[in-house]
């Protein structure tokens, strides 16, 4: 496991650095009008396309490996590792082309990535198989194409949610690190090697594009990378619970909570003032932090102002990110207190929400 993640971490960085020399003057032109913006100049924003060769890469070397050494290869990757990688293509590739030419509209990003839930559901069988709660588990039981549909929802939408929470310089890279450890962690307490494997050469690939995107933002991930965090994400959630019952399937939502809840409350604020749930805006909880929180760095390069304000923020929310993945580490086959935190982290974000919408941050957070 240690030369997979090896490989893809020194993959991942070569691309990314192949692409920051090389795609700085064929970069797409980020409007500057867009709420989302928080930089200047002409960034390449497709990071995602050297973890998504990382990834083939070394997958595909795994593979081989179990294929040519059998049961002495540590990994166990059997040919279900292909078709993973093949179900994950269109939904990645739909968030690439967009990275190029920004001209793929949101309703055709939903459809390519609920054709790679389906594919997940074809290839490899995904399905929700319970949730701990006895009347819906029976419902499931007795019709399960229901948990078809709940595999089905959580991967075309996880991706959107990465993306919703890419807003700054290392924010949505390092909150997927931590997420693909903590669920390698517990894949390794059953037993489960080849999904630990896909999610630590997934976290080294995407450390491999952090060097070149935090601190210094000289390369963003893009549509792609959030795409392809989403989708093994999801995938990989999904298969740890369906295929270890020790494993409570509160586990994941509450690794999750973080992207999940933001993309709930901010379509529900937005429905509530009349707009459209898929209508970019800048008052996102990271744009928040960055505005109200974030504020005590003053250069006279205005550029490097913002550069310093951004790489700024996205600590805070790493730590915000921790708060939920410790708890789901230490409780992950306890389903009652893992639903208690996702219940307390609902209720914390919407008061730490209000409390920096109506300026009552305390002072110590601002230094």
């Amino acid at each position: 496991m240690l030369w997979l993640s090896i490989l893809s971490f020194f993959v991942a960085a070569i691309c990314a650095g192949l692409i920051v020399r090389g795609a700085c003057s064929h970069c797409s032109v980020y409007g500057e009008n867009m709420p989302q913006r928080f930089h200047h100049g002409d960034v390449p924003r497709i990071g995602g396309m050297a973890v998504l060769i990382a990834l083939l890469l070394s997958w595909s070397a795994g593979m081989l490996s179990t294929a040519f050494l059998g049961d002495m290869s540590a990994l166990h990757m059997r040919p279900w590792v292909g078709w993973f990688m093949l179900a994950m293509l269109p939904a990645v590739l739909g968030g690439l082309a967009e990275d190029l030419t920004q001209r793929l509209a949101v309703r055709y990003r939903l459809l390519l990535t609920g054709l790679t839930g389906a594919l997940g559901i074809a290839f490899l069988g995904l399905a929700v198989p319970r949730l701990c709660l006895p009347l819906v588990d029976d419902l499931l039981a007795w019709a399960p194409w229901l948990g078809m549909a709940l595999a089905l929802l959580a991967i075309a939408g996880l991706p959107h949610a990465f993306n919703i929470i890419d807003g700054y310089n290392g924010l949505a890279g390092m909150v997927a690190v931590i997420i693909c450890l903590a669920l390698a962690y517990v894949s390794l307490q059953v037993g489960d090697r080849a999904l630990a494997a896909l999610l630590v050469s997934t976290a080294a690939a995407t450390v491999g594009f952090l060097v070149w995107n935090y601190p210094r933002g000289m390369l963003f991930a893009g549509d792609g990378g959030a795409y392809i965090w989403g989708v093994v994400i999801a995938y990989a959630s999904i298969l740890l619970v369906q295929r270890h019952s020790l494993v409570s399937p509160w586990f994941p939502m509450l690794l999750l909570i973080y992207p999940v809840w933001e993309t709930v409350f901010s379509a529900y604020r937005k429905l509530v003032r009349g707009d459209s749930p898929g209508m970019a805006d800048a008052l996102h909880f990271h744009q928040l932090v960055y505005r109200r929180i974030v504020w005590g760095v003053f250069h006279n390069d205005e550029s490097r102002q913002m550069l310093m304000r951004n790489n700024r923020t996205s600590p805070y929310l790493w730590a915000f990110t921790l708060l939920t993945v410790l708890p789901a580490v230490l409780f992950w086959r306890n389903t009652p207190v893992l639903i208690a935190f996702c219940v307390l982290f609902m209720v914390s974000y919407v008061c730490a929400y209000l409390a920096i919408v109506r300026f009552k941050v305390p002072g110590w957070l601002q230094r």
